[in-house]
């Protein structure tokens, strides 16, 4: 790990970093869920690896900057069963490592680090139809990671998210199917904004198994702060049943942007059921 700063331009340029923080490094990552997002699983335990890379090297306030983050979020998964308001009760937990490059105003800042972050926990209930599911749930993510230096992986405070989503089947096959997942986060830094994200994704089941869609992110800064940011991309998905093991694939570019970084991100997602 390393920084670098110029005396005259970086006290400006790290005091740009906590609004962007607030969305662009906030707890938890647009583009990470997309088709079936808001499916809970059938009763069991499940292991998610998301792998994740985003790099940009636009940004309107900060010129002559670029940013790339390399992600692992490890999540482990429990449906147990157990019906709650007629729904099946869910505990999870989120283990992120991450790896962050950031190179602001031509070298005025200059950081590299790596490090296990904030640690998430919380449960959701998901419910079930003939054409249709639903979830929500709430969780605190905990500032258990580092965070002294821009690039570090913690973010120095816990936050509140609430999960609300559905998934409509819009065949009787159920071959083609809209899933909508929202996130609202709450810090408990009277600095940091509250922030709310929609991710989605229209997909297509094949007959073969192989999930195709369109998928994306829409995400703002709430309160007095007017950062946004969208995001558009292609995935695909399949599941082989006998081995328990999921794989996902996707890739997203973000096409409007507002007081932050613009990119785009690629995401792998394996899924273990035990």
């Amino acid at each position: 790990m390393s920084i670098t700063k110029n005396k005259n331009l970086a006290p400006a340029i790290l005091a740009l970093l906590l609004p962007l923080s607030a969305l662009a490094g906030g707890h938890y990552s647009p583009g990470v869920e997309g088709i079936d997002g808001a499916v809970v699983p059938p009763p069991g335990v499940y292991y998610r690896g998301y792998a994740v890379h985003y790099q940009a090297d636009r940004h309107d306030a900060v010129p002559d900057s670029d940013v790339r983050v390399d992600a692992l979020a490890n999540r482990l998964v429990w449906v147990t069963g157990q019906k709650v308001l007629d729904g099946d009760l869910t505990f999870e937990t989120i283990v992120p490592v991450t790896h962050t490059d950031l190179h602001l105003a031509s070298g005025a800042v200059d950081d590299s680090a790596w490090g296990v972050g904030d640690i998430y926990a919380g449960s959701v209930i998901g419910w079930h139809g003939q054409r249709w599911d639903a979830v929500a749930g709430a969780g605190f993510w905990s500032p258990t990671g580092q965070d002294d230096r821009p690039a570090d992986p913690g973010l120095g405070y816990s936050e509140l998210m609430l999960t609300l989503g559905g998934n409509l089947y819009l065949t009787e096959r159920k071959d083609l199917s809209l899933s909508v997942l929202s996130r609202y986060e709450a810090a408990d830094d009277p600095d940091v904004e509250d922030t709310f994200l929609v991710e989605w994704g229209l997909a297509k089941r094949l007959d073969n198994g192989l999930k195709l869609g369109l998928v994306g992110y829409d995400q703002w800064q709430l309160g007095d702060g007017d950062a946004q940011r969208h995001a558009a991309g292609l995935e695909g998905g399949y599941f082989w049943p006998a081995a328990g093991v999921g794989l996902n694939l996707a890739a997203y570019q973000e096409y409007a942007v507002n007081d932050d970084f613009k990119g785009y991100l690629l995401r792998a997602v394996l899924t273990k059921a035990f």
